[in-house]
């Protein structure tokens, strides 16, 4: 491969990066982005190429192995623009420390916006003890970003000896069934073992994680990245510092712009959406019956009648609200022209998802809604919600309490993912932390529940963010066993406040 070649396909590498699967507004930018670079980018980058090189024609291929060395080192496979791979010999210049604090935590990804981690798994062909598998995803469907689901193997044919297996996600608990699996192949003549079979499933479940971020100012960081990178090799002592080399580096800093600024001009739109406050899809309700009832008993006796009531009833009972005898005929008493609320179930919650079309009807019941309300219940990605509740909300929260997803090694136990990298976990919550700091009162708290895994991380996080000053203790939960008459620690749980 050229050095031509290996500099457009490493560039390719930031505007298309690994595939995004899925529907969701920011994987459909993933897939503009793609068009973007092949069809706008690349174009006019090589026509700019082409021109300026023209007095220096000798100065092409090391002018496409330096821009490859040195944007090569900033992309990630995902096409995330941080510290990817630099080189222990190329030194990180950051300021880690302020006039008045000379520890601060620094980490490589602390310039970006987490946006989702994912397992990528492709179409594979293996062979395992002499028995050759293919693999297929087609029929993978996506699941959301960072859920976890089992991965279920279903054989589909034998073709030329080849064991050909169907992929898809679990669902309700669903799990691969090997022995119907084993009992197909052996009919089909194929003697294979069950650890054979095993081994071939974990060689497919092996493929890579990748985590896809967008950069906070894309272009500020390259060119920053840039002018110390040119600078060290200026003064390195490599070249002679003849007219024409000197015009040869300007050309090669020109073109290195140029392709900054085409980053960045994508990479700023991306950063402009994923901040800019989102559209509430759907919002629903949930009111007690005596609040109603207050109001307008009248409109008891319409829910009750309502064709909605049936699915109402039957999420009480899987809530454990009422039993499997209730019948929604003794919520009103009284006779037909003058109602009484039963006492007994006045406070049975009405979820209005259920009853859409009288939803304004209750709704108008209440002077001011937002007073009225007790608490809301936020269905979304937290970043995304808690950017767009900002201003409603800021400097009016007098406590908050996080539970972020853990920072293990395994995370078999769990359905989501919990096993990230270090740098990409405190990016999480360093993304989010600022934005519950603006919600709070002068006077109000937050507590973050961390396990050892993470404490040393947040606790200096949240010095960087809130201020050493302002950190009240930790709260330590110590939680024993008795085995055999002695008491044996288990698990220690630290939680940081504020």
């Amino acid at each position: 491969m050229t050095k031509e070649q290996q500099f457009y396909q490493a560039l390719e590498g930031i505007f298309v990066g690994v595939p995004v699967e899925g529907e969701s507004g920011y994987i459909n930018l993933m897939r503009i982005k793609s068009k973007y670079y092949k069809n706008g980018v690349f174009p006019q980058l090589q026509k700019d190429i082409e021109e300026a090189l023209k007095p220096f024609p000798d100065f092409r291929d090391e002018l496409f192995l330096k821009l490859y060395t040195f944007f090569s080192r900033y992309f990630s496979k995902s096409g995330s623009i941080y510290f990817d791979s630099t080189p222990v010999h190329q030194n990180i210049y950051e300021k880690v420390y302020t006039d008045d604090r000379d520890v601060m935590l620094f980490w490589k990804t602390h310039m970006l916006y987490y946006v989702k981690t994912d397992r990528l798994f492709k179409t594979l062909n293996t062979e395992i003890d002499g028995f050759k598998f293919h693999f297929d995803v087609s029929t993978l469907e996506h699941k959301r970003a960072n859920e976890k689901k089992e991965i279920i193997y279903e054989l589909k044919e034998i073709k030329d000896g080849l064991l050909v297996f169907n992929v898809y996600y679990s669902e309700r608990g669903e799990k691969t069934n090997t022995e119907d699996i084993l009992r197909a192949l052996t009919r089909a003549r194929v003697r294979i073992t069950e650890d054979t079979l095993e081994k071939a499933f974990r060689v497919f479940e092996k493929q890579s994680e990748v985590d896809y971020f967008i950069n906070k100012n894309a272009k500020a960081f390259l060119r920053e990245q840039f002018d110390l990178w040119l600078y060290q090799y200026v003064f390195s002592g490599e070249s002679q510092w003849t007219e024409t080399r000197t015009k040869q580096l300007q050309v090669l800093k020109d073109i290195a712009y140029k392709i900054i600024d085409f980053i960045s001009q994508f990479e700023d739109e991306l950063v402009r959406i994923w901040n800019k406050p989102k559209f509430v899809l759907n919002s629903n309700y949930v009111i007690t019956l005596d609040r109603i009832a207050d109001k307008d008993i009248s409109l008891i006796s319409v829910l009750v009648k309502h064709a909605g009531l049936r699915e109402q009833v039957a999420e009480w009972k899987q809530l454990g609200i009422v039993n499997d005898t209730f019948d929604p005929a003794v919520i009103l008493g009284g006779s037909e022209e003058s109602h009484t609320l039963n006492q007994k179930y006045a406070h049975l919650p009405v979820d209005t998802k259920y009853f859409k079309d009288l939803e304004l009807n209750i709704l108008e019941l209440f002077d001011d809604l937002d007073n009225a309300l007790d608490g809301w219940l936020i269905k979304s990605e937290n970043y995304q919600a808690l950017n767009t509740i900002l201003p409603k909300f800021k400097e009016r929260v007098q406590t908050i309490y996080i539970d972020p997803p853990p920072n293990k090694e395994q995370d078999a136990d769990y359905h989501y993912s919990v096993k990230y990298k270090d740098s990409t976990w405190i990016t999480i919550l360093e993304n989010r932390l600022p934005l519950g700091k603006d919600m709070l009162k002068d006077i109000g708290s937050i507590f973050v529940r961390c396990d050892y895994n993470g404490n040393m991380f947040v606790r200096l996080l949240m010095d960087q963010i809130f201020g050493k000053d302002n950190f009240g203790s930790e709260i330590v939960v110590n939680r024993f066993k008795r085995q055999l008459g002695e008491l044996t620690k288990l698990n220690v749980a630290t939680d940081s406040l504020l």
